[in-house]
């Protein structure tokens, strides 16, 4: 599967692409992303969910590195789910802000009947990046993900669908938030 996204951040190109490549900052916004940890200068440790409650990992490898322009990658040879991929980091025509294209080659794994699979349980991947985009944008410009009452849990509200309508948090609700 050969995916392409591109936004536009309201930031400048040194923060953009200092923010994505501390890989540990990807899940933040990189939705079905549970954790990456950098093991070397070049390697890293990537866990990720899957349809059906499943878990991969894998070990990916910057394949590619310019300073405030591009990062290249690809995943190790025993890799759950064989991935490569380039974002791109370019100065937008109003001079301030900057534009992201991110291209991702991936293995679904069963070929058509996984990504038809995928796509029936909601997890389409051209989507899902659309979706990464967008958070990765509210991240860069407001600070944080902006989330509704009706799932004020992020990721742990996938597990909890269909959601209710948006409306004042309990008590409890409110203190398990808050972390109170």
């Amino acid at each position: 599967m050969d995916l392409t996204a591109t936004t536009t951040v309201r930031r400048p190109v040194p923060e953009v692409y200092g923010f994505w490549r501390l890989l540990e900052n990807l899940p933040t916004f990189m939705e079905h992303l549970d954790e990456v940890r950098t093991t070397g200068e070049k390697t890293s440790r990537w866990m990720a969910s899957a349809p059906f409650d499943r878990t991969v990992e894998w070990e990916a490898v910057v394949t590619e590195d310019v300073a405030n322009e591009r990062i290249g990658w690809r995943s190790a040879e025993e890799a759950d789910v064989a991935n490569q991929g380039t974002v791109s980091f370019v100065l937008a025509p109003d001079g301030v802000s900057t534009e992201i294209h991110v291209r991702l080659v991936y293995d679904i794994g069963a070929g058509k009947l996984g990504k038809a699979v995928a796509k029936y349980f909601g997890e389409e991947p051209s989507q899902q990046l659309d979706d990464d985009l967008r958070r990765l944008k509210q991240v860069l410009e407001a600070g944080e993900v902006v989330r509704s009452d009706g799932a004020p849990w992020g990721k742990r509200a996938r597990k909890e669908f269909p959601q209710r309508p948006a409306q004042p948090l309990t008590t409890e609700e409110r203190r398990e938030v808050l972390g109170v």
